[in-house]
């Protein structure tokens, strides 16, 4: 197919999200499309098609059309229980579900409400995009909220901008669901962490925006524990404002995809006794810096 197929850009909120209208993701789409897509993307954050009938061939093959598929992730120890899904046979597919198989968890990371994080911001190379695919839902809620880190830095005072310049924070993959580890007393030398700038230059759009999440940050460097405390406290209740934040409610068939660099995101609440499965893929990104 060489002929661009164009689609409609439908936005969803001043905070961000667009569904396409148009696009079977089923098919391999011409290179202009994509190319669309990619502008899309830095306009809106958050893409959203609906109706889809896609394998997961089908769903690697046209997340594999941006850069190149991610791996998941080695957890610690403390979390390999809950990441070590007995169906993720495939190193390129998470499944995010809390389904079990013979009593076992058959994918990663999928009951309860989740704070706001970046998926893999511990790591040196953050995922650049995230892929999910609705396979099974609830009747109600485990809706996934997305936070506009852009948005959120240019509504910062310039004190605090002045205050962030050149800081860098660390990000460490070690986490309850809705609640932050103390490290404080803890060697994390086993724990996948990073050292990322609190504000980055976006590699593709070189706009600037926020890189801290909730779940995953723990404290910023070259400053005592309590100031560090007060301004991260400051900064995830600044991201997580409703004028910075987009709702999707799943429908089976929905594929979201979203800028995992310029985002956070996270789960609201389902009921505990029903099934929710979705297939997740990854881009992998590269190192992060402040300025371009």
């Amino acid at each position: 197919m060489d002929m661009p197929v164009s689609f409609e850009i439908r936005p969803l909120s001043p905070a961000g999200g667009a569904e396409i209208i148009g696009l079977d993701l089923s098919q391999t789409l011409p290179q202009q499309t994509i190319d669309d897509l990619r502008r899309a993307w830095n306009d809106h954050i958050v893409l959203v098609w609906r109706d889809q009938e896609i394998t997961e061939e089908e769903q690697l093959a046209f997340a594999a059309r941006f850069g190149k598929l991610g791996a998941r992730k080695v957890p610690p120890a403390e979390l390999k229980e809950r990441s070590d899904g007995v169906l993720q046979t495939n190193p390129n597919v998470m499944l995010v579900t809390n389904i079990m198989k013979d009593g076992k968890p058959a994918g990663s990371f999928g009951d309860g409400e989740m704070w706001l994080h970046i998926d893999s911001g511990y790591a040196e190379k953050p995922y650049a995009y995230t892929f999910l695919y609705g396979v099974k839902l609830p009747s109600w809620g485990g809706n996934t909220r997305f936070a506009n880190t852009y948005k959120a830095y240019n509504a910062l005072p310039q004190a605090m901008k002045d205050k962030l310049a050149g800081k860098k924070a660390l990000h460490i993959h070690e986490y309850e669901r809705r609640a932050r580890v103390d490290i404080s007393n803890k060697d994390i030398s086993k724990s996948p962490h990073w050292f990322h700038p609190v504000c980055i230059t976006h590699p593709k759009s070189g706009r600037k925006c926020l890189f801290v999440d909730r779940l995953m940050t723990r404290r910023i460097e070259g400053v005592s524990a309590e100031e560090s405390e007060e301004i991260l406290d400051y900064l995830y209740d600044h991201i997580e404002q409703e004028e910075f934040v987009f709702e999707h409610e799943w429908k089976l068939g929905d594929v979201v995809a979203w800028d995992n660099l310029c985002s956070t995101h996270g789960r609201t609440y389902f009921p505990e006794n029903e099934e929710r499965l979705l297939r997740r893929c990854t881009i992998e990104g590269s190192p992060l810096s402040e300025n371009a």
